[in-house]
């Protein structure tokens, strides 16, 4: 089974990331995972077969999803395990990268809040938030973060494909 978890921040070279760019680098790559998931499966559809796939997303029921996907596609959770894989290797090729951005939020982040700011001519010290939205890597395109679960998470299953990420 997949596991979008801490530990494969640290098999990536990522365990050194702040908890919130851990955070967020882990939902990343779940939506990210399901989305090429989800594309690779629509490619392999034909029209009739995405109508019904369809109704159980906008039903929200993920068992029924899962037992469709097992019938139409038995070879799906192949599917998810070739891209978790692709996924995978792109993130650890990039970890370099990641940890640098990260690195670098984290000064601008401690200089614009330090102590030993000068002081403005009315003698108060000046307060500068921190950058807003600033992360190493880009969002997954076209996805909200509602935290609802997605047709392809059903945590509780031992079935699943791969769970959703945990802190």
């Amino acid at each position: 089974m997949i596991q979008i978890n801490d530990l494969l921040l640290n098999e990536l070279g990522l365990g050194s990331l702040p908890t919130e760019e851990r955070k967020n680098l882990l939902n990343h790559i779940y939506e990210t995972l399901e989305l090429r998931v989800g594309m690779r499966l629509a490619d392999q559809m034909t029209n009739q077969q995405l109508d019904e796939f369809e109704k159980y997303f906008e039903a929200k029921d993920d068992k029924g999803a899962f037992n469709w996907l097992e019938t139409n596609f038995p070879n799906y959770k192949d599917i998810v395990q070739e891209e978790f894989d692709k996924l995978k290797t792109e993130v650890a090729q990039s970890a370099p990268q990641i940890l640098s951005a990260a690195q670098n939020n984290q000064a601008d982040y401690q200089a614009n809040n330090s102590i030993n700011q000068p002081l403005n001519p009315n003698n108060q010290t000046n307060l500068q938030q921190p950058p807003l939205n600033q992360q190493p890597y880009p969002p997954a395109p076209g996805i909200n973060n509602t935290g609802n679960q997605p047709p392809f998470s059903e945590p509780s299953s031992p079935n699943t494909p791969f769970q959703q990420p945990t802190q």
